[in-house]
């Protein structure tokens, strides 16, 4: 009769009960689990079935939750929560109100640092280890597990940099796979390529240089092994470096075989692994590909044009330019920072040079922006993907800040294309030289046109920098959208009985705004509603707004948009109904506020 260990385990304590030969068995179950519940609730797969054996290894070795494990990103953390107190529930992951897809200090106390964005761990880690010392706590256990892409961000050679010269009780786990949501690159990554294979590198080792203990590679998913090399590590004082080598979709032949897609795959057949794809025929086009394709259409006629990504070419669909034009397009790994100042130092030679960039991750870069780009008035244009409110993923993920972030930085254009067609025009005006640098912010997901509308490439228009639309005459209220949310507004009034009251504008730009277009609206509407998928505070409302204090008028202006607090996760429409912006709502306030 076959065990089923997994249902007997609630938390580490019960793990830690068993006996280790035991453990296999546990590691089966544990991937059979993800594999069956991420099948039909989706999200984060590969990452998580490549550590299963490390991450039963570490709670069975440390004394978790006294002993502090830090996971870096957090897209590998599945089998974590399952094995602390949340496999009952672990079928709610990033379900609105169920528990979050990655590591969360309010969710479970095995989770001791909030994590979404890379290469933190071992900053946050290292504190917490010099904060036990501090305390007179010599024998707690301090342990970040961080991936061979995220450890060659910038943020993570800092925190080695410091630990090296400490004496902190911290352990860096280096879950080495050569890839994290696309193929490793860089240098860092040929050296670690050449460690595993035995190389010179292995005797001159660049970690032992910055004073870790370095044991590895070994291989991580050799249970046994894993076990003994952690119990050894544990009675060493100091920082310690382990270095173990993994393979991402461990255990699923597709997910191994195919790593890009199944980092997150979608639905898929639990049993054969084969994705559940629906029909995209008759579908618009996502966003990122009417990017993509733009640049790549636009790339061939201008070689002044140059792409950059930090790590996300397939997410951002830079990948199109980078098979095609490969000298021209650079996916410089988890390294925002870098990627801005690069754009920076190629704008200063004449290059037009678009860094796509997800909203959210931007901000991990925001002095480039200001001190590299905007005080050098250098002309880079920010491609912002994934902008608003991008469902699943939750507050981490949520790219709702960068109109209030960018709207302070002076010489910054912010620009929010209402769909593809706005997208692909904006995209083109950029190219033919602008004065300023400019953030073209447009959301994760798929537009609101037919496929072949949008894919007729080459027949762009220019755009006027700053010039709103109207694409509603009314007779009372005024509506002024931002972005994409406008095709909830023109939904919202195609519902409304009432609609011949309502005026709609399109403010393409937030920044700089249409003063002469918003002088109209002020003097012939006493009503005036903004709405974005972006924070209220600090927003394109608050610009309006600030233009109404300024010139002196008394109009009633009601904001919509993301209120003073982060949204979790959920699907976009679920969160969008959460702050009124959705089409049900809107076509309830707008019926309410003609009368």
């Amino acid at each position: 009769m076959k065990s089923n260990l997994l249902s007997n385990i609630v938390n580490p304590a019960d793990l830690r009960l068993l006996k280790e030969e035991q453990l296999t068995e546990v590691a089966q179950e544990l991937r059979q689990f993800i594999i069956d519940v991420v099948s039909v609730k989706e999200g984060h797969l590969g990452a998580s079935l490549g550590v299963v054996e490390l991450t039963i290894a570490l709670h069975y070795v440390f004394n978790t939750p006294e002993d502090l494990l830090v996971w870096d990103v957090g897209h590998q953390a599945y089998g974590h929560k399952i094995l602390t107190e949340r496999r009952e529930n672990f079928h709610t992951n990033r379900q609105i109100g169920g528990i979050s897809g990655f590591p969360k200090r309010s969710e479970s106390v095995y989770d001791t640092f909030g994590v979404g964005h890379s290469s933190t761990s071992i900053s946050a880690a290292l504190g917490m280890a010099i904060a036990s010392q501090l305390k007179g706590d010599f024998n707690k256990q301090h342990i970040a597990v961080i991936g061979d892409a995220s450890i060659a961000s910038g943020m993570a050679f800092e925190g080695l940099n410091h630990a090296g010269v400490t004496d902190a009780n911290l352990l860096v786990i280096l879950n080495d796979n050569a890839i994290g949501i696309d193929p490793s690159v860089g240098a860092l990554k040929q050296y670690l390529t050449a460690v595993k294979e035995g190389k010179n590198p292995k005797k001159n080792n660049m970690i032992k240089s910055l004073n870790f203990d370095y044991s590895g590679p070994i291989d991580g998913h050799d249970l046994p092994n894993l076990i003994k090399e952690l119990n050894r590590l544990k009675n060493i004082k100091g920082p310690k470096f382990l270095h173990i080598v993994t393979t991402k979709g461990k255990g699923l032949q597709q997910a191994e075989e195919n790593q890009v897609k199944y980092h997150a795959p979608g639905k898929f057949d639990a049993s054969t692994g084969e994705l559940l794809l629906k029909s995209e025929e008759n579908l618009p086009p996502k966003y990122q590909d009417v990017f993509g394709l733009t640049i790549l259409d636009l790339a061939k006629k201008n070689e002044k044009i140059i792409g950059i990504t930090p790590a996300m070419p397939s997410g951002s669909s830079l990948k199109f330019m980078m098979d095609e034009i490969p000298e021209r397009a650079f996916d410089v790994g988890i390294a925002e920072q870098h990627a801005v100042t690069l754009a920076a130092g190629m704008a200063t030679q004449g290059m037009i040079v678009y860094c796509n960039i997800y909203s959210t991750f931007l901000q991990r870069a925001y002095d480039q922006v200001i001190h590299d780009v905007a005080l050098q008035n250098l002309p880079v244009i920010f491609c912002l993907d994934r902008a608003g409110l991008v469902g699943e993923d939750g507050a981490t993920h949520h790219g709702v800040f960068d109109i209030a972030y960018l709207r302070a930085i002076p010489n910054m254009i912010i620009c929010a294309p209402i769909n593809e067609i706005a997208l692909q025009n904006i995209l083109y005006t950029a190219q033919l030289g602008l004065n300023h640098p400019i953030a073209i912010r447009y959301p994760r997901g798929r537009g609101v046109l037919p496929k072949w509308e949008v894919e007729n490439f080459g027949h762009y228009e220019k755009i006027k920098i700053g010039e709103a639309n109207c694409l509603k005459n009314g007779t009372k209220i005024a509506v002024l959208s931002t972005g994409s949310i406008g095709n909830n507004v023109i939904e919202a009034l195609n519902e409304c009985s009432n609609s011949n009251e309502i005026a709609h504008y399109d403010f393409l730009f937030i920044k700089p705004l249409d003063n002469n277009t918003l002088h109209s609206v002020f003097s012939n509407f006493k009503s005036i509603i903004t709405i974005e998928e972006a924070t209220i505070n600090g927003g394109f409302g608050s610009a309006v707004l600030e233009f109404a204090a300024t010139n002196n008028y008394k109009n009633d202006i009601q904001i919509l948009g993301i209120p003073d607090v982060f949204i979790e996760h959920g699907t976009v429409n679920q969160l969008q109904q959460l702050c009124k912006i959705d089409v049900k709502s809107l076509v309830n306030l707008f019926s309410n506020d003609s009368k």
